[in-house]
């Protein structure tokens, strides 16, 4: 009988300790547990050790606080200007609050995958093709800010909202594609011929230049002969009044010495005659003949006629 009673004693005691290890919880950091108790909300259990009492209480729900992304698959909207396009869009959300995201909507995923689609063609719906692939940022913006006000009473925040990829009709691509060639194009036209006009310039501005250094350089060595043909003409000149000085300072001498030595009357009629020859040598038009000579010749003149008789 007692071997009985302890056995039972035994087995409730590991009853009783399986029921605690069971229910005893760890929640792990970025994690929240929603606990229910009699089927209505109880807690929210946040990061560390918690003992749920048993059959009386249940984890309503296991929630992720890290930062998710979703991917949502293309979805086809309509531009201002009627063209159909593809569109898919990337949205990246945190839970905030464990509890309105296990009780606000049934299904959170997919509530957002159907808001961001009808945000989308809404807002596609007022742009036209080229403002919608030039205006990715704005697009962005303004889905974010409709999904964030739309899901706070789910208890989620909307981060960021990514157009993927925007994918036209095959024929606008095939007509942008020749849009850009053409354009292409045309700018590789517009650069070549500004390349051209820029060699142009610089080879008129190279013989601009040049033409002005050769003037540059005419015009110093048209002065640099001058003043060498001027510093010679001086250089001639003084040689030449040096050497006059060098005569008349000579004949000056020759005349003090022929003073010093007193000459006679005989040396300077001499000297007359032959200065009078020089004069009288056929070049000269005029003979002015010095009265001494003048008496010389009439002397012999008369000498002659005398002797004749």
């Amino acid at each position: 009988m007692d071997f009985i009673g302890i056995f039972i004693v035994i087995f409730l005691l590991i009853v009783v300790m399986v029921l605690i290890i069971a229910n005893v919880k760890i929640v792990p950091q970025s994690r929240a547990y929603v606990v229910e108790r009699l089927g209505a909300y109880n807690t929210t259990w946040q990061t560390g050790l918690h003992v749920k009492i048993p059959f009386f209480e249940r984890i309503a729900r296991n929630v992720s606080l890290k930062e998710q992304v979703v991917d949502f698959p293309p979805q086809p909207v309509i531009t201002k200007d009627n063209v159909t396009m593809q569109i898919d869009t990337v949205v990246f959300f945190q839970i905030t609050d464990p509890k309105l995201y296990a009780y606000g909507v049934e299904n959170p995923i997919s509530a957002i995958e159907n808001l961001t689609a009808t945000t989308l063609r809404n807002i596609i719906g007022e742009l036209e093709l080229d403002h919608t692939l030039t205006s990715r940022d704005t697009i962005n913006a303004k889905i974010r800010g409709i999904l964030d006000e739309a899901t706070d009473p789910w208890g989620i925040k909307v981060n960021r909202v990514e157009l993927k990829n925007i994918l036209p009709p095959r024929e606008i691509q095939d007509a942008m594609e020749k849009q850009m060639k053409a354009e292409r194009e045309r700018r590789e036209s517009i650069l070549r011929a500004e390349g051209e006009k820029a060699s142009q310039i610089l080879v008129a501005e190279g013989k601009k230049e040049s033409l002005i250094l050769a003037a540059e350089a005419d015009k110093r060595a048209a002065i640099l002969h001058a003043e060498a043909v001027k510093e010679s003409k001086i250089r001639e000149a003084e040689g030449e009044a040096e050497a006059i000085r060098t005569i008349q300072l000579a004949e000056a001498q020759a005349i003090d010495y022929i003073n010093q030595a007193n000459p006679g009357d005989g040396y300077l009629t001499l000297r007359k005659l032959e200065a009078f020859e020089k004069a009288a040598d056929g070049q000269a038009t005029k003979i002015i003949i010095p009265s001494e000579i003048q008496g010389a010749a009439a002397l012999a003149a008369g000498i002659t006629e005398t002797l004749k008789k």
